[in-house]
């Protein structure tokens, strides 16, 4: 009889020209603005001067949503990219948070404890509302946290300010690996969740010419060349 009736409206669909509904769409992944950056969000750019969340080296931004704060994270990289929050600027007893890109193309959002120069996964996981992507070779995601959390040791409050570690890196089989340079960058002061700035770092390439000895070499080529000889 199920039989019978299941035939019948399959009849009935194809003869009327309707078809079954079908399940909604999954939303795409929103981009990130970044014009919004200093103004209703803070911003951290890392790479080549001028870029956005989609060629800065590493991109992380953050604003308040009523009791959460909202991350947003997007690195040059087919593996992972992670913001740590430290009490100093050194590796070591950090709260971190990661998206990662496992082997099944998908974005997962995972809480890590640096103990020393290792990140251990923690399983009481704060993070909600996380949806990430993987395009053009680049690790984007985007998720809540609370600002105020009970006292533990792996998870800070984001109440209080913290020196933020930028990192991003290679991935196997959805387990993160080493960073991929040697000194990641570190923001250089404590950051405020209270306060939106938008705070360009440049990357190792963009450097050269920011060094006292480079600024005095360009000041002594520019003298001379405007002095002459006689």
């Amino acid at each position: 009889f199920l039989f019978l009736v299941f035939f019948l409206v399959m009849i009935y669909s194809d003869y009327t020209g309707y078809p079954f509904p079908t399940a909604p769409p999954v939303d795409p992944f929103a981009k990130i603005r970044v014009d919004d950056c200093g103004k209703t969000k803070g911003c951290f750019r890392y790479g080549k001067p001028g870029c956005n969340a989609e060629t800065c080296d590493y991109f992380l931004s953050y604003r308040r949503i009523g009791a959460d704060v909202e991350f947003e994270l997007s690195a040059d990289t087919d593996g992972w990219v992670a913001v740590g929050f430290s009490s100093d600027k050194k590796m070591g007893g950090d709260d971190v948070m990661a998206c990662v890109h496992d082997d099944n193309g998908r974005v997962r959002i995972q809480h890590f404890y640096n103990v020393g120069q290792w990140a251990k996964e923690i399983q009481r996981n704060p993070a909600r509302d996380e949806e990430g992507v993987f395009e053009n070779n680049r690790v984007t995601c985007r998720f809540k946290r609370p600002v105020y959390v009970p006292r533990e040791e792996t998870i800070v409050d984001l109440h209080l300010s913290w020196y933020y570690l930028f990192a991003w890196g290679p991935a196997i089989q959805g387990s993160i690996t080493r960073h991929d340079i040697d000194s990641p960058p570190v923001s250089e002061h404590v950051v405020s969740i209270y306060k939106y700035e938008d705070i360009f770092m440049p990357s190792a390439a963009y450097q050269t010419f920011s060094s006292p000895f480079c600024l005095l070499l360009i000041v002594a080529l520019t003298f001379y060349l405007l002095m002459g000889t006689p």
